[in-house]
């Protein structure tokens, strides 16, 4: 089994290693020590990452759509072309490009620093193991 240690779950959890030790110490997550170090097993946090998803999703309005892979961020890139543009999106540790209509970038109001969520629907899916 795989096991991470506290700045690893933060990092792959999108937030800062202070809001990790925060949840862990909340009992959000079960950690052990190994040694100095507090170690978060695999299965463990991977059971709070999807948790945290759904309070995240609860948080927001609900969306109409059958897109299920959502990524709340941030807007930090707009290049605008004649007819297209393409759209840089910042989502915790994700970074998302998106091409679309010059149209739809201006209708949406998208601008950096406006929070956007990319929402994903693919037939091809590709996962690398770390």
């Amino acid at each position: 089994m795989e096991s991470y240690t506290i700045g690893q779950a933060a990092r792959l959890l999108g937030v800062s290693i202070d809001t990790a030790r925060r949840w862990a110490d909340a009992e959000r997550f079960p950690t052990r020590r190994e040694g100095t170090r507090r170690m978060v097993d695999g299965p463990d946090l991977a059971a709070f990452c999807v948790e945290a998803a759904r309070e995240g999703a609860e948080d927001e309005e609900a969306a109409h759509t059958s897109a299920r892979n959502a990524f709340p961020g941030i807007v930090t890139g707009v290049k605008l072309g004649t007819v297209d543009a393409q759209v840089e999106i910042q989502a915790g540790p994700h970074r998302i490009v998106s091409l679309l209509t010059r149209e739809a970038v201006e209708e949406l109001g998208l601008e950096v620093g406006a929070r956007a969520t990319a929402r994903v629907k693919s037939t091809s899916v590709f996962i690398d193991r770390a």
